[in-house]
């Protein structure tokens, strides 16, 4: 993360994801998100990209569409998830997996703007 005197800028990479979720394998060569805010809320970027990436062992066709969603049993993949927050703030997570009342897994995470940074490349919660 960066911060310039009028904007934010975060990066986050990850390379050789390995994620099994609820037995369900999930693989990638690298996954990379980029979010650069400015401060004052005017309209920011948001970029993703994920190279290789399969589910059970099955090819993953990334067309680059914000919010790609694959289903997976008992959840969803997002890939290239981008929502922008009230106050103009940017978050983008290049994969974002979730089996309903098993795990939250986000892959290589970048936040920008006037709530700040932040960037990540592997946050995960089981319940």
């Amino acid at each position: 993360m960066i911060g310039y005197a009028d904007q934010i800028a975060s990066d986050s990479y990850l390379s050789s994801l390995n994620l099994t979720i609820a037995g369900i394998a999930i693989a990638a060569a690298s996954a990379e998100a980029a979010a650069r805010g400015p401060l004052d809320g005017s309209p920011g970027d948001a970029t993703s990209y994920i190279s290789s990436l399969s589910i059970n062992g099955v090819e993953v066709l990334i067309d680059g569409t914000v919010n790609q969603t694959v289903a997976i049993p008992g959840g969803q993949v997002v890939i290239n998830e981008q929502q922008v927050l009230s106050d103009g703030t940017l978050v983008v997570n290049a994969l974002h997996a979730t089996v309903s009342g098993v795990a939250d897994a986000v892959v290589a995470s970048a936040t920008a703007g006037p709530s700040g940074g932040n960037a990540s490349a592997v946050q995960a919660t089981t319940y």
